[in-house]
């Protein structure tokens, strides 16, 4: 039989940094790019929603969801029409809120394991995998493998449970330390996290959180809002071996070379929508208070971009214009081709379609 592997504690004394040296200033370069674009957003509380439940939707794909972003954005504008996707949106749902809340918790108590644990806690409340311990470190032992095989069997027999506040414990530690690089040192963490697996469930997206978390505690990004699930999900053989590669063989440079590559070529992925949601913002600033002169043509921009796919009912909750003025909006919205919809008068829905495009 297999035994579990213990990874060594952090820092890694044996990093070959002269095998990826040609890949760290591009990797610095480029995020840096999108941070300074992220310092010029006005509202990136408003401008940045889609790309979070965008980034929730591909880090669950990479798990098994099938949801689409429209798909949950639809079900959060219609919960009553029946889906055969609830589960998976709920999953989404769920990450998206879990996030939110680990900026939050972060401000009062840094990137610890306190928040990791109530991440947790939240990503699985009411969907598969609620009933496994969640918001604490596994208790027994587990292992990775093909669906219906037994441990001996297994692709990778994680560390013993008894070991996992240790190694968190050290994970933790190294957080708070200094690397020589610190994009490299957010691939050690991820990939130490992913290798320690210290809950029974989830553990996979629960890591992927932990880049824009680090990257903000680090003040490498202003907001945490770089997102990397995109670039993982479409290489997920090429994620999966090389951090196996990790456990198997010792091979940190091959995973840290890949991670900085995915850095990059997410960095400019990040910088062209970011470049595209914000000029769609000022088109549609300028084009709305024109037709609508209005005081609200802020309010109704901003809920656009915070719902697009949305009921009447909806944009009267968020924006919080009266009603009778909502309706008639609504109307030279749509009739102006800034939105569309279903033509359905029952649960009338409403599409932001520009938005979508770039999102997705």
């Amino acid at each position: 039989m297999k035994n579990s592997y213990t990874p060594k504690y952090l820092p890694i004394q044996n990093i070959k940094w002269e095998s990826f040296i040609h890949l760290l200033g591009k990797a610095n370069m480029e995020i840096g790019k999108f941070d300074a674009l992220l310092q010029n957003i006005p509202n990136p509380d408003i401008l940045l929603t889609p790309l979070i439940t965008n980034e929730a939707v591909l880090s669950s794909r990479i798990e098994g969801t099938q949801a689409t972003l429209k798909e949950v954005l639809e079900f959060e504008a219609n919960p009553q029409k029946n889906t055969n996707k609830y589960e998976d949106i709920q999953e989404i749902v769920n990450y998206r809120k879990a996030l939110k809340t680990a900026i939050d918790e972060m401000k009062k108590l840094s990137l610890s394991t306190r928040v990791i644990k109530k991440s947790h806690e939240i990503l699985l409340q009411g969907v598969r995998g609620e009933n496994k311990n969640r918001g604490n470190f596994r208790q027994q032992q587990v292992f990775i493998g093909r669906p219906g095989t037994n441990i001996e069997q297994a692709i990778y027999i994680l560390p013993s449970a008894e070991k996992v506040d240790d190694l968190m414990s050290n994970l933790e530690k190294y957080i708070h330390s200094k690397e020589k690089d610190t994009i490299v040192q957010l691939a050690i963490v991820h990939a130490q996290f992913e290798i320690i697996h210290p809950f029974m469930d989830g553990n996979g997206r629960v890591g992927r959180m932990i880049i824009p978390l680090f990257l903000h505690f680090k003040n490498v990004i202003t907001y945490p809002s770089f997102y990397l699930s995109e670039y993982l999900e479409a290489h997920r053989d090429e994620y999966y071996k090389t951090l196996l590669n990790i456990s198997e063989n010792n091979n940190w440079d091959d995973w840290i070379s890949f991670f900085l590559n995915s850095v990059i070529e997410q960095s400019k992925n990040n910088i062209t929508k970011a470049k595209k949601i914000m000029t769609l913002y000022e088109q549609k600033k300028q084009k709305i208070t024109e037709l609508t002169k209005s005081q609200f043509a802020i309010k109704i921009l901003d809920t656009l971009f915070v719902m697009p796919i949305f009921k009447s009912q909806d944009f009267i909750r968020i924006s919080k214009i009266p009603k009778a003025s909502v309706f008639r909006y609504i109307g030279i919205l749509e009739k102006n081709g800034i939105i569309s919809s279903n033509k359905k008068h029952k649960n009338k829905l409403y599409f932001f379609k520009k938005l979508l495009d770039i999102v997705k």
